[in-house]
């Protein structure tokens, strides 16, 4: 991405020095010193071949100090130079000033090379340079005449001004283009090589859950050792926590909210033997320790209510940033599990969906929806404000 953003600018100083080298050839009756006008063209052409040169050879050392400096000299001579090689007033002439556009990228190079504050700073200094020139190639202020700002018109002046405020955005703003580019390039390679990771993890885990897994749960539950079961069943966790990110792998989704929901679901699968899985982002939104606890709570019952009453043997617990309300961004949990189930029309809610769950999340401002039927498990989702 840089190497295209460096060879774009290449093409801009190509066009820039043709159209330059046009004007001086049309406007070449003012000129008054074509010598030190045609040099500074020259040079100019020299800075474009050498930094074309040294762009396809390694792009990275157009950003150099020294580089950019050569090429910021080079377009402050041209300003300077304008009302010099000029025959006065050129201010009120019609002829393009000297530099033409070429100078402008200096002023882009800076801001790819240093940021947008370099680039601003380089644009400033070129208009500086072009407003000093204008000036110093004025005419004598005609006595009485208060039209006359150091020789320069209102109009001329604001011209001049709105040059270097031009200048110093076309720095600026291709200094922030560029650090934005950057940024999301790098976020970019980052999701790609965690898309990468989490792929390779996906296959292994398909390969295990199907050989591994299944014979630690089998192992689990026909043993009549008590400590074998024990063991098969800690087994089971650890190796689920490096696959999944279940309860016990703080690697996944770490934080004060993924800790609240694997230590609720800890409690359930020591308390009943339940499976749970809990899926938290690593770029989940920190709610406040209200909205945690309420969280918490109401999972922990929702994965009691499934392993008590549903007689599930697997659970999921997911939670991921949804969109903005009133308040702020949103976190929503589902907790998805495997039992029985019962038809929502029919079954009249217990206290524990009522209180334990409905009361606490309506109580930090969010919303509860159960989804479940007959012998097809049971959903849970909780939608609440993050503050």
């Amino acid at each position: 991405m840089e190497r295209s953003i460096w060879n774009g600018l290449a093409v801009y100083r190509w066009v820039a020095w043709a159209w330059m080298a046009t004007v001086l050839v049309l406007a070449r009756g003012a000129l008054v010193r074509p010598v030190v006008a045609v040099g500074l063209v020259l040079a100019a052409l020299g800075v474009t071949v050498w930094l074309t040169i040294l762009g396809r050879r390694d792009h990275r050392r157009l950003a150099h100090p020294t580089s950019v400096g050569v090429e910021v000299g080079v377009g402050l001579a041209l300003q300077l130079a304008d009302g010099f090689v000029y025959r006065a007033p050129h201010v009120f002439a019609p002829e393009q000033p000297l530099g033409v556009a070429w100078p402008i990228a200096g002023a882009l190079a800076a801001g790819v090379a240093f940021g947008p504050a370099g680039g601003a700073a380089t644009g400033v200094l070129l208009g500086a340079g072009r407003a000093v020139s204008s000036t110093l190639n004025a005419p004598p202020i005609p006595p009485g005449d208060v039209e006359l700002v150091a020789g320069l018109t209102p109009a001329w002046t604001l011209s001049l001004v709105t040059t270097t405020v031009m200048l110093a955005m076309a720095g600026g703003v291709g200094g922030y283009v560029v650090d934005l580019i950057r940024r999301t390039e790098a976020r970019a390679v980052d999701a790609e090589r965690a898309l990468a990771q989490a792929s390779a993890r996906e296959e292994i885990a398909r390969e295990l859950h199907d050989g591994v897994l299944q014979t630690l749960a089998v192992v689990e539950r026909r043993t009549a050792d008590p400590q074998l079961a024990q063991l098969a069943r800690e087994q089971e966790q650890d190796l689920r926590g490096y696959l999944f990110g279940v309860p016990g792998t703080p690697a996944v989704g770490a934080g004060a909210f993924g800790d609240a929901l694997r230590h609720a679901a800890r409690r359930c699968q020591r308390t009943f033997g339940m499976r749970v899985e809990v899926l938290v982002p690593d770029d989940l939104p920190a709610p406040t320790p209200d909205v945690i606890d309420a969280v918490a709570g109401a999972v922990g019952e929702a994965l009691t209510n499934a392993a008590k009453h549903g007689r599930a043997g697997h659970a999921v617990v997911y939670a991921e940033p949804v969109g903005h309300d009133g308040a702020g961004r949103q976190l929503f949990v589902s907790v998805r599990d495997d039992g029985s189930g019962f038809d929502p029309t029919v079954v009249q809610e217990g206290v524990g969906l009522t209180r334990s769950i409905r009361g606490r999340i309506a109580e930090v401002g969010g919303d509860v929806e159960v989804s479940s039927s007959p012998d097809r498990g049971a959903e849970i989702r909780l939608t609440v404000p993050v503050r």
